[in-house]
């Protein structure tokens, strides 16, 4: 275990008893808008995620250009479903002790992803009730499945203004991946029960209220080792929705307006249905506070996006199948002014706010941000990061049977498309 991992943990332990002793229990991340996987909570600053190998390989041997674009990479954890001293049933991590070579998840499921959920679990029940459970819980995911599109893909919240951060629980997306795949987790917990995770940088933690949008990007999103459903499928939901015309669609967002004291969620249902107007839309009401376009995200999140664009396109056969991009900033209304403080000799005072200023460059993105917070909080204004690399493939796999030329067109194609819309909303904001 690196010494960087070891610090982490030791940071994290969990305060228990007996075989927890020294691991860390994982919690739900609350502000997962998209995706399907589970993703978990470490630590204030790292999150956790099934590890799929492809994923992994790619974290591992990311190129320096491309590697500010995407959260940070913090290792690998074993994982274990385990009781604790009241008879919960919780997930927790411990450090890597296996080989390092053999990290890979060896039950695939038929769709590539492994068979790693978490929800933690009220107390056990008798082995009769379990079985009444499973089926009543089949039931409900069967009526789930039908009622799919019949469900509210978009909910409207109203907290009361003031402190709102107690008030944001879970999004609801992240409780329905939860929820989907608790029967999974319960049955393959008793077949084995050692998974991997990998760790990531939370990219949500600078943030009181985050703000997140999740977006689909490129004009394909299967595979090339997809079977053939798989591939009719995804061609599908492309045709359907502004993945084919403009290379982005929604995939999931949060937004909350202080004006009104609305917090806003859309999931990926919503986001395949919208047409290219209803696309606009949907960016005008994440970058905006429930009165007025916030024109000030716009700069920075443009710049960033053209940057992105500019190391894409020298990537040679580098193409990122199914990722998607994620734009986060802080919705939380800006905290009063601080009152001067009463100068203690003139300059050695204005030193000192210079020395404070120096110190809040230092952003996210490793290095100086072109958007900060002028809160003084440090944070940065607006974070946009590339994440999921499932189906992520280039030269230097090796094992691939296709080798894929130039950059990659459908994302690229994307992210031209998306820098066109922010500009026209930049522009009209200025009017």
């Amino acid at each position: 275990m690196s010494p960087a991992l070891e610090a982490l943990m030791e940071g994290c332990r969990y305060p228990g008893k007996g075989a927890m002793k020294g691991g860390v229990m994982l919690e739900p991340f609350v502000h997962q808008v998209g995706g399907h996987s589970c993703v978990l909570r470490f630590g204030e600053q790292t999150i956790c995620k099934p590890l799929i190998p492809r994923e992994h390989q790619f974290y591992k041997s990311l190129p320096p250009e491309i590697r500010r674009f995407t959260p940070q990479y913090k290792g690998v954890v074993s994982v274990s479903f385990e009781e604790d001293e009241e008879g919960n049933l919780c997930l927790i991590a411990y450090p890597l002790h296996s080989d390092p070579s053999d990290i890979e998840n060896k039950e695939p499921l038929a769709d590539g992803e492994p068979k790693n959920k978490f929800l933690k679990w009220a107390k056990k029940k008798p082995s009769g009730l379990m079985e009444n459970e499973r089926a009543r819980q089949s039931r409900k995911e069967e009526k789930s499945k039908s009622n799919r599109e019949d469900k509210a893909e978009v909910l409207y919240y109203s907290l009361e203004k003031g402190n709102v951060v107690p008030q944001i629980k879970h999004n609801p997306w992240s409780l329905q991946c939860h929820q989907q795949h608790l029967q999974r987790m319960k049955e393959n917990s008793k077949h084995r029960n050692q998974h991997k995770f990998i760790l990531l940088e939370n990219l949500t933690w600078r943030y009181r209220v985050p703000c997140v949008l999740d977006l689909k990007m490129g004009t394909r999103q299967h595979g090339d080792d997809a079977t053939e459903e798989k591939k009719a499928n995804q061609i599908r939901k492309c045709q359907q929705s502004t993945s084919s015309s403009i290379g982005v669609r929604l995939c999931g967002m949060q937004v909350y307006h202080s004006v009104t004291g609305q917090l806003i969620f859309m999931n990926k249902y919503h986001g395949r249905k919208l047409s290219l107007a209803g696309f606009k839309e949907a960016l005008c009401q994440f970058f905006s506070d429930g009165r007025v376009l916030r024109r000030e995200l716009l700069s920075p999140v443009l710049q960033r996006l053209k940057e992105m664009r500019a190391v894409l396109e020298a990537c040679e056969s580098y193409r990122f199948f199914s990722s998607s991009l994620l734009i986060i900033y802080d919705g939380a209304p800006p905290p009063a002014p601080a009152r001067p403080r009463p100068s203690r000799g003139g300059e050695e005072e204005d030193e000192e706010d210079d020395e404070d200023e120096d110190d809040e460059e230092e952003g996210a993105y490793g290095g100086r941000s072109q958007g900060r917070d002028s809160s003084g909080s440090g944070s940065p204004l607006v974070d946009v990061r590339m994440i999921d690399f499932a189906h992520t493939t280039c030269r230097d796999y090796g094992e691939d049977a296709v080798v894929h030329e130039g950059g990659d067109s459908g994302y690229i194609f994307g992210l031209q498309n998306l820098i066109s819309i922010l500009s026209q909303l930049e522009e009209h904001s200025n009017d």
